[in-house]
């Protein structure tokens, strides 16, 4: 069963009807104990760091997520502001200490073209790891769906696994271990978010 954590930052429907038309078993997850249940987790997420770690906090679902990710290992697929809060620190409006589980900082996109408005809003294609099971049977530079003004900056980049230019370089997915997670929106990106989704339903099942 797939988890979707649901803290009451996340678009949760998509997530959960993109999940369900490629036939996985999901449930959305309201209570930090079901974590437990749960053989792989998604964590949505929209709108400020700051909110979105101190709801976790608050809710109980931060200590879950370090029990059921980092001790137990359990797949997790981050996306937008579900992959934002796993870096150590959001620069939004302040400095905010996140889950840690990336060596990064959340910092507003600056791109080099005054054109390019901030936040980034719609498609835009991505340069990815090849190598990485869950972008197999992608074509080269598919396009997502963007939605942010924000993304991750590392001091070490080898946790990234895909980038896309929008004015800069900008960080579109990583992983770590078990930890994958993205800064676009899979369930927004029609067949190729779709094929994301599917890609992590079966990552790490032939190790």
């Amino acid at each position: 069963m797939v988890g979707i954590v649901d803290y009451g930052m996340g678009n949760l429907l998509s997530v959960f009807n993109a999940l369900d038309w490629i036939g996985a078993e999901v449930e959305i997850i309201t209570s930090p104990p079901d974590l437990e249940s749960a053989e792989r987790i998604i964590l949505p997420g929209v709108g400020a760091f700051r909110d979105c770690i101190a709801t976790l906090n608050e809710t109980g679902f931060a200590a879950a997520l370090q029990r059921e990710v980092i001790e137990k290992k359990k797949p997790i697929f981050g996306i937008c502001l579900g992959m934002q809060v796993m870096a150590k620190r959001g620069l939004e409006g302040g400095k905010w200490e996140g889950l840690g589980w990336f060596d990064a900082d959340i910092v507003r996109i600056q791109p080099d073209d005054p054109q390019l408005k901030v936040p980034q809003v719609g498609w835009n294609q991505i340069q990815y790891d090849q190598q990485h099971p869950i972008f197999q049977e992608l074509p080269q530079n598919p396009e997502f769906y963007f939605v942010h003004s924000y993304h991750m900056a590392f001091r070490q980049p080898q946790d990234i696994v895909a980038t896309t230019d929008y004015g800069m370089a900008v960080t579109a997915a990583v992983c770590r271990e078990n930890i994958f997670a993205t800064q676009f929106h899979p369930e927004k990106s029609q067949d190729y978010g779709l094929k994301i989704l599917e890609n992590f339903l079966n990552w790490g099942r032939d190790q």
